[in-house]
């Protein structure tokens, strides 16, 4: 019982971080070996993961998360989230809707994979090009590899 209580608690820490822009706070609630999954970022191991979380934070000055339904047991847990920004590459509004999946070991997430709809993604993020092209693998990949070229640029300056 105090497994499920703890890693909820986890959970709403991480997210709560996410909501004041604190991605030390998040960094901290992850296992130093994390796997982090989502549509964009296919496969973030360790610190990379946290390094995405601190670049959302700074470049999402208007960001807004809200998030609900966390549940959680001794090893796994999830939680639906939401998120509203402009995208900044594009200058345009999003609303991007989440559902979270976490794996837990030793009072940490080890594994925390995100799912969301890419197509509707694009089509906020990208306006024209992403309502023709978004759902195509080829647009996918290209937003994938922007995205995780930006965040390489991003952590290289230190």
């Amino acid at each position: 019982q105090t497994g499920m209580s703890t890693n909820e608690d986890l959970i709403r820490r991480f997210y709560s971080a996410f909501q004041q822009r604190d991605a030390a706070k998040m960094a901290a609630c992850y296992a130093p070996q994390v796997q982090f999954f989502d549509p964009v970022f296919t496969d973030l191991q360790g610190a990379s993961a946290g390094a995405m979380w601190k670049m959302l934070c700074e470049r999402g000055k208007d960001l807004k998360i809200e998030f609900s339904d966390v549940r959680a047991d001794a090893s796994t847990g999830s939680a639906h989230w939401e998120a509203w920004y402009t995208f900044s590459a594009s200058g345009r509004k999003v609303h991007n809707i989440i559902d979270a999946t976490f794996e837990f070991r030793n009072g940490l997430i080890v594994k925390h994979t995100d799912r969301f709809d890419l197509y509707r993604w694009s089509r906020q993020a990208l306006g024209p090009a992403g309502l023709l092209l978004g759902w195509t693998p080829m647009l996918q990949n290209k937003v994938r590899a922007m995205s995780e070229k930006g965040l390489r640029d991003w952590s290289a300056r230190g």
